[in-house]
């Protein structure tokens, strides 16, 4: 099999995290979520970038899935990454995750799921070798890290207005289209 040295693989789940990053950015904009919406987001606890207190990262030592809808303020969102105020059992926290340790993303009011691969995930695969990892954390690490990056991330301030309770069970919601990435990897 030919070798991607495009890596088409890696450039459609950074486009894919440009919707989230679109939706993010108009929602911090207006300081509201329109009609029903409201997000389920899973990520890694674990992925670089991503900033938890000790005590959610306790609770969650691998990954954890918010919910934004109704008591959210702060958001905040760069190229790379949101920031978010939430409530977890009635304690306020501040949460940063880059886009890059998203690993999914569900809007249950229009039954939308994104579902990506993490940086993480692919280390954990056996099937590529060390050279080709290398490569996928140097792009990863540039989504990550907007100081690696050529152009400048951009904030956006924000308003309040949403909810944020972790939602361990929100993994996958029966009946939604997924989209999965599986079939743009690299085969080895």
């Amino acid at each position: 099999m030919p070798q991607d040295h495009i890596r088409y693989d890696i450039l459609a789940q950074e486009a894919l995290r440009g919707v989230i990053r679109k939706v993010l950015s108009e929602i911090a904009v207006t300081g509201y979520l329109p009609g029903d919406h409201h997000f389920f987001i899973t990520f890694l606890t674990e992925a670089p970038g991503v900033r938890i207190s000790t005590a959610l990262k306790e609770r969650y030592p691998e990954q954890m899935t918010i919910v934004v809808q109704h008591q959210f303020w702060d958001l905040k969102v760069t190229e790379s990454l949101f920031e978010i105020g939430l409530s977890f059992s009635d304690k306020p926290e501040k949460l940063v995750v880059p886009f890059a340790a998203i690993r999914g993303f569900y809007d249950p009011s229009v039954n939308f799921e994104l579902e990506f691969d993490t940086v993480l995930d692919v280390a954990a695969n056996d099937g590529e070798d060390d050279d080709e990892r290398a490569e996928l954390a140097g792009t990863i690490e540039r989504l990550v890290d907007p100081a690696s990056r050529d152009d400048k991330a951009d904030k956006t301030d924000a308003a309040e207005s949403g909810d944020g309770d972790a939602d361990p069970d929100a993994e996958k919601k029966p009946g939604a289209d997924v989209v999965s990435l599986d079939s743009f990897r690299k085969k080895s």
